[in-house]
């Protein structure tokens, strides 16, 4: 597709101006913007930062959640040849100043005071940032600070601009070819700094549209944006292939009214980690275990014969005419009014990715006839390497290669993948470049895995993380911690997992429980707690999770390659994992080495035999107040199984 995505906004201005491109929540209602109205919009932001000095070729941050004038400035940048950094609107102002000072930022839009106070904190530490524009002016009107203006006043000069040159806007929009670059992501930095990956309008583009035809997507797709736009998944789905596709992208009131506003739009294309399906089906769960005995004894019969036909249904198989007939009666029952509850009534393709799904979790959403299935990429290949198609979706794969993707296994079990949507390389780091990137155009995944007698892929680990037990009864066996950790977050009861093992003589992880679910059942077993840390020390909470940890181990006992991975010993944490205390990446990934450090006595009791373990810690409050939460930790021992062997 040889296009930009400016030009792309003007195609869909001139040949549908009326139909909806974007709409937005506000006060309850929803607005509709035009392909017009964001076309006139973009151009009036353009000309107001070209009258403010933006330069082709130079980078501007935008940090936000998905707002359709943060849309616009992002295309308007794009329509002058400079380069728009999306960052984490979560983000604390420390984290901003990397990127900030690396790509020589001058310009940054922001959603609203709290992002203004973030950067006026760092100003001092970012001496080129000289303008900082504003969509949100609540709070800001007594600020006077250099620099500093209103989006409307912005966009007012624009207006004014174009006006007096009225072709100043398409002339620049005509000057941007394909092969520039279009966007900069920065990476989440779990080992340094972070990294800005570099994609041209071609590279996004190409792999928008390959997405698009392997899931026949169209003008007429509903689309949620609630995920960070920092994120490059979300960008993908609510900005690449918008503006590839021309559907529609509805932007919530806030993070607050995400549920409700899932169910009014009813999106047809949806996308999510599994941690938003897994929060869903706890929340299902925890209903339905307060539910009258009629209603919960019809929706556990009903959702028995979805496990049963559901998923042969979704994967075009005959199931016979009585399985038909109880799967219609369910439908009409219970699985129809599941689905319209959780928002997902009219969806035809959903997505899941980031992270491994359980089987479980997989299974229950295709069974009630939601098509989800998954996909593999990253930030570096443009999101769409591998995705499944709509009858050979799996739990245990992450699809076939798509149209433009070459896959080849390196000798070291890492995936190679050669495509049309690669990064131009990573900005001011020849020598990360060159690590990832080969000579001939093949990409280091950093991931290990196979490609199966379907040809569907399947990933086991990182690469680096896969790691060999040392000493005592299982010496030499593969750990892969990854695999170990997704398999015990496939339970409710568990939020997050942390697994070590590597050159050891066993497993053992950390274990964060999932507050809501586990509240929920103590409650129900009048369990009294006071907070997060009491409750997760609660003998009976022990217990619970070395159930979930010793059904893994069966799993995995019969898994000859992975039987040695099986977790010897375990302990909760008295606090949830934070990004705000550095123990997780903004994408929510476990960041093993820093945690391993923050918390080494923990784990040296746990590898010393000890049976329980006083830690203090540092905690940083949301409204930047710090403090420290302590506890003494019981560690729990847990049964492992001997390895079971194949059938001759």
């Amino acid at each position: 597709m040889q296009t930009t995505f400016p030009q792309l906004l003007l195609k869909h201005a001139a040949e549908r101006p009326g139909d909806a491109a974007m709409r937005e929540k506000e006060y309850g209602i929803w607005q509709a913007h035009s392909w017009a109205n964001m076309a006139v919009l973009v151009e009036h932001i353009a000309c107001g930062l070209h009258q403010a000095g933006l330069q082709r070729g130079e980078h501007m941050v935008v940090i936000g959640a998905n707002r359709p004038r943060l849309y616009a400035t992002m295309l308007a940048a794009q329509s002058l040849g400079a380069i728009p950094i999306p960052l984490y609107q979560d983000a604390v102002g420390a984290e901003c100043v990397f990127p900030i000072t690396n790509a020589d930022v001058r310009f940054a839009m922001v959603e609203d005071q709290e992002q203004v106070d973030k950067l006026l904190e760092i100003r001092d530490r970012c001496p080129d940032l000289g303008h900082i524009i504003f969509d949100d002016p609540r709070g800001l009107r007594k600020y006077d600070e250099p620099g500093l203006v209103s989006m409307d006043q912005l966009i007012a000069s624009g207006q004014a601009l174009a006006t007096s040159q009225p072709a100043l806007f398409r002339t620049e929009v005509d000057k941007t070819r394909p092969d520039d670059v279009a966007a900069m992501f920065f990476t989440s930095g779990t080992t340094g700094n972070p990294k800005g990956v570099v994609h041209t309008h071609n590279t996004l583009l190409d792999r928008a549209q390959a997405g698009a035809e392997f899931d026949k997507l169209t003008a007429h797709e509903e689309v949620l944006a609630y995920l960070p736009p920092a994120w490059i998944g979300q960008n993908i789905f609510s900005y690449a292939q918008w503006l590839a596709c021309g559907y529609v992208v509805n932007c919530p009131e806030n993070a607050s009214t995400v549920t409700i506003d899932l169910k009014e739009i009813g999106p047809t294309y949806y996308f999510a980690p599994p941690r938003v399906f897994e929060g869903l089906l706890t929340s299902v769960t925890i209903r339905m275990e307060d539910a009258g005995r009629l209603k919960r004894g019809m929706f556990n019969y009903f959702m028995d014969v979805a496990k049963r036909v559901g998923p042969e249904r979704m994967n075009g198989k005959p199931v016979g005419l009585v399985p038909s007939l109880l799967y219609g009666l369910g439908n009409l029952l219970v699985y129809g009014p599941l689905r319209n509850n959780l928002g997902f009534s009219r969806v035809r393709v959903a997505y899941t990715a980031g992270e491994a799904i359980g089987p479980d979790l997989f299974t229950f959403y295709r069974s009630i006839g939601v098509n989800l299935k998954q996909l593999y990429g990253s930030t570096e290949t443009a999101v769409f390497v591998c995705l499944q198609p709509d009858d050979q979706a799996r739990a245990d794969t992450v699809g076939v290669p798509i149209k433009g993707v070459q896959i080849k296994v390196a000798d070291n079990g890492e995936i190679m993948v050669k495509s049309a949507g690669l990064l131009k390389g990573y900005y001011k780091n020849p020598a990360a470049t060159a690590e990832v990137l080969t000579a001939d155009g093949w990409y280091h995944t950093s991931d290990a895995g196979f490609i199966d007698a379907h040809g569907h892929l399947k990933i086991i680990d990182r690469v680096k993380d896969v790691g060999r037990i040392k000493g005592g009864a299982n010496d030499g066996a593969m750990f892969a911690p990854k695999y170990v950790e997704n398999k015990l977050k496939f339970f409710p009861y568990i939020k997050e997992v942390v697994a070590y093992g590597d050159g050891r003589e066993k497993a053992c992880v950390f274990v964060n429980i999932d507050f809501d679910a586990v509240g929920n059942w103590a409650e129900r077993r009048n369990l009294p707690y006071a907070g997060y840390t009491d409750l997760a020390q609660k003998p009976e909470v022990y217990q619970l999770v070395k159930e979930c940890v010793e059904k893994v181990n069966a799993d995995l006992s019969e898994d000859a390659l992975l039987a040695g991975s099986q977790v010897s010993r375990f302990l909760v944490l008295h606090k949830e994992l934070d990004a705000d205390d550095g123990e997780l990446t903004r994408t929510n990934k476990v960041r093993r080495g820093f945690i391993a450090e923050k918390y080494q006595p923990l784990i040296d009791a746990l590898y010393s035999g000890k049976s329980e373990q006083f830690i203090e810690t540092v905690v940083k409050f949301e409204d930047g107040r710090s403090g420290s939460v302590s506890a003494t930790l019981k560690i729990g021992d847990t049964q492992t199984f001997a390895p079971v062997k194949a059938a001759a």
